[in-house]
Formats: structure tokens, C-alpha cells, sequence
């Protein structure tokens, strides 16, 4: 792997690292049982302030897959996410996010024309398996409204994630407009939600205020354009790969936070989680069309924020 590809997948790798500690942050920081208020107020501050900053609407085709695109990525499964981590433990809601590599790679057929390779498979396996190891538990309580929302996210974002790479972004638009785009087209469809479902929000505190601000800022906004950022570089298998960063840190947050300790079958789970994700870099076998993929030219001076 050149130095390049490196450096995009290491800040590629800071969204997936910045979504593990949502779990922690919803439950020290933020008001129980609004998972829509949750998802809104994460998407829509956040949209404004890319909007803001790149001051560009689509035009044409794009006002559609832009739709579609923040349905998959936003609308649909922030609250998909919100419901699944009430109603799971974490470790079971972990160990579905990590079957996302392996839905990219089936949809990557499908959509891209991309041929996985074995070692592609095999990582995916191993990545859900150390996954496993790492967060879940013996006797876990299994919700079923809880797992079909989880699985309905992920594979929702795995879509997502591979219409992103086979769309690309419009001539002359930058990735902050089109995570701009994708973040308000949720919002359009998580704001009325939201208050039809859950009614008027509750007084928010400063601790709930500090809590949007760091998912809205970090988790959300700068999160996302680095994602879409490594999709458009490394190809949509190989940043999927990149979400197994995501339970790590998680656990990593409840080691330093809640004072946990961790097993030699989590450690051993670990190992294989990394493995596998170093492993999912390789790249594809058949890239995606030429016209999908970015150039130079069109690579935004903020790209990185």
C-alpha cells in the first residue's frame, strides 16, 4: 500500500473512531428514549454548517441521488442505530455493525461490477468473528425489534456506501456540498418525524448541549466527509473495512471511562479485528468505472476539515 492510500484510510479510519464513542456519549450526555430527537438534532446542525461553508445546491439528476444517498446514510439509519443500541446491548449491536463489509462486497458485485476476491471474504468473516470476541457477551439479551433495526441499518449504509463510490460527486462540487446535501435530505425527512413521533423536545441541559455539539462537530460533520473521502479513494470494500475501528474504540472508551478491564478472548478478538480490517485494504480486483472515480482537479482544498 503507497503512502498515499495510507494516509487516506488513516483519516478515513477517524469517522468510524469517532462513531465509537457515540455510544458512550449517548448514554453519560444526551436525554433518554428520543432516538428521532437523537438523529435529527445530529444530522441537521450539522448539514446547516456545511452548507454554510460550501454554499452549493445540486442541480439536475443529483437533486434525486442526493435524496437517495441521505435516506441510506442519514434519515433511514441514524434512528435505525438510535433504536437498535437502546433496545441491544452494545456487544450485540457491535457484532451486526460488523457484517458491513461483507454486505458491501455483495452489493459491490451487483452495483460496481467488483469481483471480491477471497481474501476479501475472509477477512469479512474474520472481522465479524473478532468482533464477537471482542464485545459480546455470554448470555446477552437478544431484542428482535433491536436486531431487525440494526440489520436494516447496516445494510441500509452498506448501500450507501457503495452508491457513494458509484456516483462519485458533480463536476465542480466538493465532498463538504455533498455531505452537506446527503445530511439535510435526512433531516428534511428526521425533523417532522420527530416531533410528530416523540412531540416538542425536552429542556436541554449543558451536558446534552456539550453531547450534540461533539456528535454534531465530530461524529457527524467532520465524520462524514472523511468517510465519503475514503469511499471515493480506497473504493467502497476496503472503507467498509474500515467501520471495525468503530468497536474498538468503543471498547477502548468503556476500559478508559468506566473503569473495565478486558479478557484474553477480547484481546484475542482484538488481534483478529485488526488483522481482518488491515487485511480489507487491499484493493479490488475490477476498479469501478472511470467516470465514478475523483480527480485531482476535483479533490476539495477542505476535503480534510
Amino acid at each position: 500500500m503507497d503512502r498515499n492510500r495510507i494516509g487516506v484510510a488513516v483519516t478515513a479510519a477517524l469517522a468510524p473512531a469517532a462513531w465509537g464513542t457515540t455510544y458512550l456519549v449517548t448514554t453519560q450526555l444526551l436525554p433518554e428514549g428520543r432516538p428521532l430527537l437523537l438523529a435529527a438534532l445530529r444530522a441537521l446542525p450539522a448539514g446547516l454548517l456545511l452548507l454554510l461553508l460550501g454554499r452549493k445546491l445540486p442541480k439536475g439528476r443529483w437533486w434525486g441521488r442526493a435524496a437517495v444517498l441521505g435516506m441510506l446514510n442519514i434519515g433511514f439509519f441514524f434512528p435505525l442505530v438510535f433504536v437498535g443500541a437502546y433496545r441491544l446491548p452494545g456487544g450485540v449491536a457491535a457484532t451486526i455493525g460488523a457484517i458491513q463489509p461483507l454486505l458491501v462486497t455483495g452489493f459491490s458485485i451487483g452495483v460496481l461490477g467488483v469481483r471480491p476476491g477471497r481474501r476479501a471474504v475472509l477477512a469479512g468473516l474474520a472481522g465479524v468473528g473478532g468482533v464477537a470476541l471482542l464485545v459480546l457477551k455470554s448470555g446477552a439479551r437478544l431484542d428482535g425489534i433491536g436486531i431487525a433495526a440494526m440489520v436494516t441499518a447496516i445494510a441500509l449504509m452498506a448501500m450507501g456506501t457503495v452508491l457513494t463510490r458509484r456516483w462519485g460527486r458533480p463536476e465542480g462540487a466538493t465532498l463538504l456540498d455533498l455531505t452537506a446535501w446527503q445530511l439535510l435530505a435526512g433531516s428534511i425527512f428526521l425533523v417532522p418525524l420527530a416531533a410528530v413521533v416523540e412531540g416538542a423536545p425536552p429542556a436541554l441541559s449543558a451536558t446534552n448541549l456539550a453531547g450534540f455539539a461533539y456528535l454534531g462537530l465530530f461524529g457527524t460533520a467532520l465524520g462524514y466527509v472523511l468517510w465519503f473521502r475514503g469511499i471515493a479513494r480506497l473504493g467502497a470494500g476496503p472503507a467498509s473495512f474500515l467501520g471495525l475501528i468503530n468497536p474498538v474504540i468503543a471498547t477502548v472508551g468503556g476500559l478508559v471511562v468506566l473503569d473495565q478491564t478486558l479478557t484474553p478472548w477480547q484481546v484475542l478478538g482484538l488481534v483478529i479485528a485488526l488483522a481482518a480490517l488491515l487485511a480489507g485494504q487491499a484493493p479490488s480486483r475490477t476498479p469501478a468505472p472511470a467516470d465514478t472515480l475523483p480527480t485531482p482537479a476535483r479533490e476539495p482544498v477542505a476535503a480534510g476539515r
